[in-house]
């Protein structure tokens, strides 16, 4: 038991369950957070593990068409085709609420043609290989959004975890002992009050007061 240091009286008293009544209500209202931000955490990691094993397949089919548009072109000419592109992408990052956190939205702009050189002296592959990195640079910043929502998910649920324990199992509890102890020490001290009450009235009738 740890009691609290303050006066027993009956001010503090009246002090301290008050001061229980919001700890108990900030920890109901934690917890309900704590369990919502879970709940949307655990949603988050289920859509970021699909995306992740489907943007992975899709990098490695990407990767087997270059390599084999590698094997099939002369290296100068895969040079000058890869140099030819014309593509710009900006990115730009906000932010938006997800259950009190803030979490990276990204924002792809693509501009020009990833694609800008001729066809005589290259392959199909590596026209579908291109085409298909630029088409998955959403995707992959998708992931990334997704990763960091994540991330900031499990930071905030750590600290909240921390405040619904700190409130469970030291406040609470020692407002809770505090109580009972001041509660204690008055009721002993009203008991006593009594008991002399009665002793002077006792004496006062044997005196014949």
């Amino acid at each position: 038991m740890t009691l609290l240091n303050v006066n027993p009286t009956r001010m503090e008293l009246m002090n301290l369950k008050r001061r229980l009544t919001n700890a108990s209500r900030g920890h109901k209202l934690l917890k309900d957070k704590q369990d919502g931000l879970m709940k949307t955490f655990m949603e988050i990691i289920r859509q970021t593990r699909d995306l992740r094993v489907l943007t992975e397949k899709k990098l490695g089919n990407i990767f087997d068409s270059f390599t084999i548009s590698s094997a099939m072109m002369y290296p100068e000419m895969l040079r000058l085709a890869l140099e030819s592109s014309q593509a710009e992408t900006a990115l730009s990052v906000q932010t938006k609420n997800v259950m009190g956190v803030r979490v990276p939205q990204f924002e792809l702009e693509k501009k020009g043609e990833i694609i800008a050189y001729g066809f005589a002296h290259t392959s199909g592959e590596l026209e579908y290989s291109l085409n298909s990195l630029s088409d998955s640079f959403t995707e992959l910043l998708r992931l990334a959004e997704m990763e960091k929502t994540a991330e900031a998910l499990a930071l905030e649920i750590e600290k909240t975890r921390r405040r619904v324990n700190a409130l469970e199992h030291r406040m609470i509890p020692d407002l809770k002992d505090t109580i009972k102890f001041i509660q204690m020490k008055l009721d002993e001290s009203a008991r006593s009050s009594v008991i002399q009450i009665m002793q002077l009235k006792a004496r006062l009738e044997t005196e014949g007061v």
